[in-house]
This record gives structure tokens, sequence and C-alpha cells, in this order.
């Protein structure tokens, strides 16, 4: 199969590649170099790859970062996957589609409604979800009113080997090895009260593949393992393997303004579409960032 992923440069599009690559597909990789808010850069892309599977993961992803810019995350992830489905409709309109959401459409859920399925409403907390969800509308469109075969995935947290010390579970191994190396016996850490569904990037690549293949169009899919962990445990996990003797100091700057106290996922619907079921797990993937990590030159 002829696969087009765009954002193949980020820590999602570089394991999808892998897999694809494995898999036997032909994958055409573009990063910064195509612009998803440019009709143009997308549809030569697309005219010179021909793909008949489309991987749209380019997007602003920091939900944190997404108070302080909205406008550019409305841009890039409203505007950038509207020009996508507009390109793929006049260049390549029999390909598949797989527009890459977010669970943070669900907002604050409540337990009686845990685990969340695709059923349940939409109530986006903070810039970065709103944006997901608007873009999701037009993939909904394109669907419905185009003919396009498009496929909505909504990916719960995930993680693994090559992710950004943005995000929680990397900044916390950083942040405990450099307080090992450097002798200090604490680290600022923000709310570790919530929990999360959290499945790694090996399996959710693998989900993606096989809703490309199998899924029906226009529908919704979560991605998640169907456990939900405390950041506290993970957070203790990861102490107690590198840096045992520092203590986690909450810091009232790195809270966000809204935080969704726990969420968990259902993959039924996933697992009746395409059979898929996760395989690694959550402590499985804790070591696998940690000995990328301890594998870093000194200074990392």
């Amino acid at each position: 199969m002829r696969a087009f992923i765009t954002g193949a440069g980020g820590f999602v599009g570089r394991h999808l590649k892998s897999h694809l690559e494995a898999s036997g597909d032909v994958v055409t990789a573009a990063d910064r170099e195509c612009d998803v808010t440019d009709l143009e850069s997308v549809s030569r892309f697309l005219g010179e790859s021909k793909p008949e599977a489309i991987y749209h993961l380019a997007a602003l992803s920091h939900v944190g970062d997404s108070w302080e810019n909205p406008t550019e995350f409305t841009r890039v992830n409203v505007l950038g996957t509207k020009i996508l489905l507009d390109a793929a409709r006049h260049v390549v309109p029999e390909a598949t589609v797989v527009s890459v959401s977010s669970a943070e459409v669900y907002g604050i859920v409540s337990e009686l409604d845990l685990p969340v399925c695709e059923t349940l409403r939409t109530a986006p907390t903070n810039p970065y979800s709103s944006s997901k969800l608007e873009a999701e509308h037009f993939a909904r469109d394109a669907a419905r009113e185009t003919g396009q075969r498009v496929i909505i995935v909504r990916p719960f947290n995930h993680v693994g080997p090559g992710q950004s010390t943005k995000f929680v579970i990397p900044a916390l191994v950083s942040r405990l090895f450099e307080a090992r190396d450097e002798g200090h016996r604490e680290i600022r850490v923000g709310d570790l009260s919530t929990r999360r569904d959290f499945s790694d990037v090996r399996d959710v690549v693998r989900a993606y593949r096989l809703l490309a293949l199998h899924a029906r169009s226009g529908e919704v899919y979560n991605v998640a393992s169907g456990v939900d962990t405390s950041l506290r445990d993970i957070a203790n996990t990861l102490r107690a393997e590198i840096a045992p003797d520092v203590e986690l100091v909450v810091d009232p700057t790195l809270l966000r303004p809204v935080e969704v106290p726990v969420i968990r996922g259902s993959f039924q619907k996933l697992h009746d579409a395409t059979g898929w079921e996760p395989v690694i797990t959550l402590q499985e993937s804790l070591r696998d960032v940690v000995s990328e990590y301890r594998s870093m030159p000194a200074g990392r």
C-alpha cells in the first residue's frame, strides 16, 4: 500500500513510518517541508506520492502551549485538516484519510461514564481539544458530503521511546536523571493526582494502519489501553528506578487552568473493526523510556 504521512518527523510519525515500512508499505513521509495550511504544498506532495492511505498527524499537540497561542492551534489543527482533506479530494479522491484527533475532546468525564466510548458527548476544556473537535467536523463533512473515505481516530495518552520532554513521562524521567546526576534533593512537578489511560506508541501506530484497512468511513474510533493509572504511581515507579532519594514537590506554576481528573477509554469498537488490542504494557513502556534516556551521552 502506498502511504503518505503528515507530521512524520514527530514522535508518533517516526514510529508510524517504521511500522508501515515493516508492514511492506511504500511510505512518503513529510514533515515541515509540507505546510498543511497551504493547499498548493499539500497538493504537490499528494500528486507526487499518489497515496492510497493518508495519515494526517501534523498538528500542534501540547495542551499547555495551547493556552498561550490558541489562534495558532486553530490555524494549524483546524485549517490544516480542512486543507489536507480538500487536497486529497481533488488529487487522490480514492485515498483513505486517517485523521488523528484526540481523546481530549471528551473533556471532564464522570466516573459513571468510564470507560469512555465513542458515543459519549464531547466537551473540550482547552484550546487544543477545541481545535481537534472542530477539525473532526471537517473530517465528518468530507465523509458525508463528498464521499471521501475518512476515518477519525481519538487516541488517549501515549508514551514510548522518542517522546519530547514537553510531555509528562519523559519530562519526569529527564528531571529525575538530572536531579540524580547533579545531587538535587527534589524536583518540581505538576498535578500528580490525575489518572490517565496510557498506550504504547507502537501499539497506537499499529491501530492506525489497521483502521486504514478495515474501519468504516465517517466513523470515530478510540485508541486506548482500557486501564487508567495515576500519574503519582507512575512518578513513584520512575523515582524508585532512577533516583529513590529525590522528593517530588508540586509546583503551582506547572498546574493547568483546567485539569481532567480521570479518563479511561474503551477500545471495543476498534477491536470489533480490526481485532486490535494492546500488547505492550505500561511497565514495558516505562522501562523503554528509561533505557533510552540512560543510553544518552553525558549532558543529554
